[in-house]
């Protein structure tokens, strides 16, 4: 994977102040502004999400002193313990477009018991259940459902205002969050190049849901696609990363679609971590149309027979987790292998 740069001349990532949606002065300028960024570039910059720099800098504190830890500790986190796709993934061992990504990872979801699944059930529903935590790094667990439950409520907001640039009624969604959304973090990092050097930290992907938030380091490596190629989008002190999903892409017929990103390595040795959020409806939850009259502009949603998509979600993100993690699903869920 070639890296490109990007220059004075090259196009930038819209920032988009969450707090102007409270000034009347302001508001309808904001909303201009939100649904041209998510209709365009389908990424943008996010200020004003009264997230704290001191919240920022404890959660990327700590995600550095969980990667410190011994190796030993973390893979007894292994991920192939969890049947539902929880827990440490080390380096190489998850694939993206078939690919190994030259990084490694905790996966955290929202703490709950694991449901019983019956021959009956939809499959999706082993994507419930406990967290591994690390034994040596007791506060983790506190700091991480912490800032699970802090980013929900700022991404509730931001979906919230992003209908209602639509057109749309503002609580539309509310009722697919409002019981046991399914929430997603990762703490990631990514441990410079790979002996081979392949520059593939993450491959190109869109995220299976409705929206990121993704809080990265300076060292920077994120690309999105523009046109024929990738923009590197250069960290932006205290601002969160967000894109949208493709759940958001099926909701609003193809008017708004899930954009194709991917990490680049750092070079040589150079670590680069990051934390990503991923705000996702309850798993049966299935996604309707949003109305509004934009709709007379939506070309549709774009057929891929390579990548399907559900509109019910559960089905949306145990497609991305079986790809991604085949390992897992071979030792606890072999008949998803088949199908």
């Amino acid at each position: 994977m070639t890296a490109t740069t990007a220059t004075a001349a090259a196009p930038v990532l819209p920032v988009i102040d969450l707090s102007a949606a409270d000034d009347p002065r302001t508001r309808e300028a904001f909303h201009r502004d939100l649904l041209a960024a998510a209709r365009d570039v389908g990424f943008l910059h996010l200020t004003g999400h009264g997230v704290s720099d001191r919240e920022i800098t404890r959660i990327m504190e700590l995600t550095r002193a969980f990667f410190a830890l011994p190796e030993a500790d973390r893979l007894a986190l292994s991920n192939l313990n969890s049947p539902h796709f929880r827990g440490y993934t080390r380096v190489g061992h998850e694939l993206t477009g078939g690919r190994s990504d030259w990084r490694d990872q905790l996966d955290v979801g929202a703490e709950r018991p694991a449901v019983e699944v019956g021959p009956d059930d939809p499959a999706y529903l082993w994507l419930e259940g406990p967290n591994q935590w690390p034994a040596a790094l007791p506060e983790l667990r506190t700091a991480v459902l912490a800032w699970q439950d802090r980013l929900a409520a700022v991404a509730h907001r931001l979906l919230r205002e992003l209908l209602t640039a639509l057109g749309a009624p503002a609580g539309f969604f509310d009722d697919a969050f409002a019981d046991r959304p399914h929430l997603h973090t990762k703490l990631v990092r990514y441990p410079g190049s790979a002996p081979e050097g392949g520059g593939q930290g993450v491959g190109a992907h869109k995220d299976y849901g409705f929206l990121t938030l993704l809080l990265q380091d300076e060292v920077g490596g994120l690309q999105v696609r523009s046109g024929d190629g990738y923009l590197d989008v250069p960290p932006r002190p205290g601002a969160f990363v967000v894109n949208l999903g493709e759940l958001l892409e099926i909701a609003t017929d193809g008017y708004l679609s899930a954009t194709d990103h991917r990490v680049v390595s750092p070079p040589g040795a150079v670590e680069r971590f990051s934390v990503p959020f991923f705000y996702n409806p309850r798993l049966d939850a299935v996604i309707e149309t949003v109305p509004g009259p934009y709709l007379k502009d939506a070309p549709g949603v774009a057929e891929d027979r390579a990548n399907p998509l559900h509109a019910e979600y559960g089905r949306n993100e145990l497609k991305g987790w079986v790809r991604a993690h085949p390992e897992v699903a071979r030792r606890h869920h072999p008949g998803l292998m088949a199908g």
